[in-house]
């Protein structure tokens, strides 16, 4: 029997009780939830006591029965029992209620309805997914909420972001007790952002690595300033940032995304500004460091812009050919002719993502005699590039390939560590440096214009890049050694010294100025005692008495002498570590805590430092170079809303619950 919820008939204001059964019988406990409604026509409804919802009962003299009354009770499909969880199943009189033909079960899904609950996750789902508060305004977006669960009272928008906000103070205190035992020291990012009206935004990010060994990068602050590209803006949304999560004393590094002019004001400013609110190590050496991903982007888009008149006329050619199915067959046929067996397909760019522009020079490039034997047979079509153009195009694409390989390696790194990108930055300045004692004019050309930034970049970043490989057990000062005979020549030894000079120095500083202990470090420092590494501990011997007390002195002086030697002797006298692809730098050190216990507080924080601005799993091509700019609605809000949705998005996507939808695998149906 069908259920239906209403009828066109208009019911008569007539409640009756329903009848027992002729056999004498009590009555079935249904109708402890219904009531009989007379309508017109000699005809009853059965109406739920409850939702107040209606469904057929007889027909003059056929009467539908009680089973699918029993249904609406027993399956919960009445709000009023469904979200209350008042369904009472007990026998009555004898008479139980029949059980569902189909029984659900959910995982993880609780039948009770939580108003509270839900206005949390609607908040959530306006922070993740960048929602409009007013959204909870819209008719259509109320009214399918309401066809989802009626008893859900819909917020206003004052509400709503009062939600947000009290969301986002609930996950900063969960934030500041992870960083209360943060064992080692914090870097920065910083970006900065604009918007249509004369105010800005500062972005500022905390990388560092916790007492497990794994590397995290979380949104601190997103703070509104009136100036954000002044210097006096950067360093005081350093120093409020670093009050309000309290690690004034914890500050490592900051690494900066802004254009090369402006480096050097702000790397002065910061350093001097900064320095004596917090102690900088290395004499602030290491202080500010210079987004590898920026630099990268920077010099692409540089050449790029070279040769944009070139690029036009590719992209033009490229829309000629893709104008009709007709001329693409043309063209396949021409390709055919001159035996041009590309697997590349053409393609035009994304004009704000270089790779496309790059691979789109790739494709065009292996068609170039195509192109030009198109202009000759095809009257309409006059934008092929002459061969001076093509010659050009191919020695950028040659430097090009250089840049994107190595964006490309910096993406697939499963953590962003710092010790990977020296491998990518010698390379690349090698490579830059002997293209431009080439013979050939075009190239030389080309090449100094890059290497002209990317050596600014060397400059202020290699220091910190060696210091990152030589924290790896796979290369050590080897690479560094080896790289800097690549690139410096027979004026090596000096560079090379200059980074082994600043690696026992840095040492030194972390044994005469650790940082206080947190739990985390009590903790492995009990460990380190229950191992037996504790070398405070007396230690008592057993008397020899097999004549080899000379030997017991040539062991005693033995470890005198090995005692003198430090950590970080040791570690780069050490043997290196084999060089597998699945090496786990991280893993190795959390290994080797006991046997370098200071030098594995300096790798701690060298290895987090952030060398590129751009998160792991994220396109570098795609991050763009200088300010990003604030859309409209969010420029509209106020300010303190705008860092709780930027800060909460990025803090909620770490949450186990937010890792795959809650609902995932909910009902499965038994017959």
């Amino acid at each position: 029997m069908s259920m239906t919820g209403g009828n066109d008939t208009e019911p008569v204001k007539t409640e009756t009780t329903p009848p027992t059964s002729r056999r004498g019988r009590k009555k079935s406990s249904v109708w402890e939830h219904f009531t009989i409604e007379e309508v017109s026509g000699g005809c009853t409804r059965a109406c739920c006591k409850l939702c107040k919802q209606t469904f057929a009962y007889s027909s003059g003299s056929k009467i539908a029965g009680t089973s699918h009354l029993k249904r609406h009770i027993a399956l919960g499909s009445c709000p009023k029992i469904k979200f209350q969880n008042k369904l009472a199943l007990a026998k009555v009189d004898g008479d139980t209620l029949d059980p569902p033909k189909r029984r659900y079960r959910s995982s993880g899904f609780s039948s009770v309805f939580d108003q509270d609950q839900s206005y949390v996750n609607l908040a959530k789902m306006i922070i993740v997914h960048e929602y409009p508060h007013d959204m909870v305004e819209h008719p259509a977006f109320v009214a399918f909420v309401h066809s989802l669960q009626p008893l859900f009272r819909m917020v206003d928008v004052n509400t709503i972001e009062g939600e947000v906000l009290s969301l986002y103070q609930k996950e900063k205190q969960n934030l500041i007790q992870v960083f209360g035992t943060m064992p080692g020291r914090i870097s920065l990012t910083i970006g900065l952002w604009t918007t249509s009206q004369t105010l800005g935004y500062i972005c500022l990010c905390g990388q560092f690595i916790d007492s497990e060994w794994k590397l995290h990068r979380r949104m601190l602050n997103f703070m509104m300033v009136s100036s954000p590209h002044s210097e006096n803006a950067l360093s005081e949304a350093i120093s409020v940032s670093l009050s309000d999560w309290n690690m004034k004393s914890r500050l490592f590094t900051i690494t900066l995304d802004n254009t090369c002019s402006s480096h050097d004001i702000y790397s002065a400013n910061l350093r001097d500004h900064l320095s004596n609110k917090n102690m900088l190590m290395l004499k602030g050496q290491l202080f500010v460091v210079r987004c590898y991903a920026n630099i990268l982007n920077v010099i692409a888009e540089d050449v790029i812009a070279s040769i944009h008149g070139i690029i036009y006329n590719i992209r033009e050619s490229i829309k000629f050919v893709k104008a009709s199915p007709a001329r693409e067959e043309k063209f396949a046929e021409i390709a055919l002719q001159l035996e041009i067996l590309s697997t590349k397909a053409l393609s035009l760019d994304v004009t704000t993502q270089w790779n496309t522009t790059y691979l789109m020079l790739v494709a065009a490039l292996e068609y170039k005699q195509a192109f030009n034997f198109l202009e000759t047979c095809d009257d309409n079509y006059n934008e092929a590039p002459t061969a001076d153009d093509w010659k050009k195009v191919d020695v950028v694409c040659t430097y090009l390939k250089l840049l994107y390989d190595s964006a490309n390696v910096v993406m697939a790194a499963a953590d962003l560590t710092a010790n990977i990108f020296f491998h990518e930055a010698w390379k690349t300045q090698a490579e830059l440096t002997n293209a431009t004692l080439s013979e050939d004019t075009m190239v030389s050309s080309i090449a100094k214009e890059m290497h002209e930034k990317f050596d600014k970049y060397w400059k202020d970043c290699s220091l910190v890049l060696a210091l990152a490989v030589v924290m790896d057990p796979r290369f050590k000062m080897k690479l560094v050694e080896f790289s800097f005979s690549k690139i410096y020549g027979a004026d090596s030894a000096r560079y090379v010294k200059l980074v082994d000079d600043s690696v026992h120095e840095l040492y030194l500083e972390y044994v005469e100025q650790p940082l206080p202990q947190t739990l985390a470090y009590v903790d492995q420092g009990e460990a380190n005692h229950a191992n037996g590494d504790d070398k405070n501990v007396p230690t008592t011997s057993m008397p020899a008495a097999d004549g080899l007390q000379d030997f017991d002195m040539y062991l005693s002086e033995l470890a005198v002498n090995q005692s003198s030697k430090s950590e970080i002797d040791q570690y780069l006298e050490e043997s290196l570590m084999p060089r597998i692809q699945e090496f786990d730098i991280l893993n190795w050190w959390k290994l080797n805590y006991l046997k370098y216990p200071t030098l594995s507080k300096m790798a701690r924080d060298i290895l987090a430092i952030p060398v590129s601005m751009v998160d792991t799993g994220c396109s570098i091509f795609s991050s763009g170079t200088g300010s990003r700019v604030l859309d409209e609605y969010r420029s509209s809000l106020r300010p303190e809303t705008v860092e709780a949705l930027f800060c909460a998005k990025d803090w909620l996507q770490y949450l186990p619950t937010m890792a795959e939808p809650p609902l995932a695998a909910v009902v499965n149906m038994e017959t």
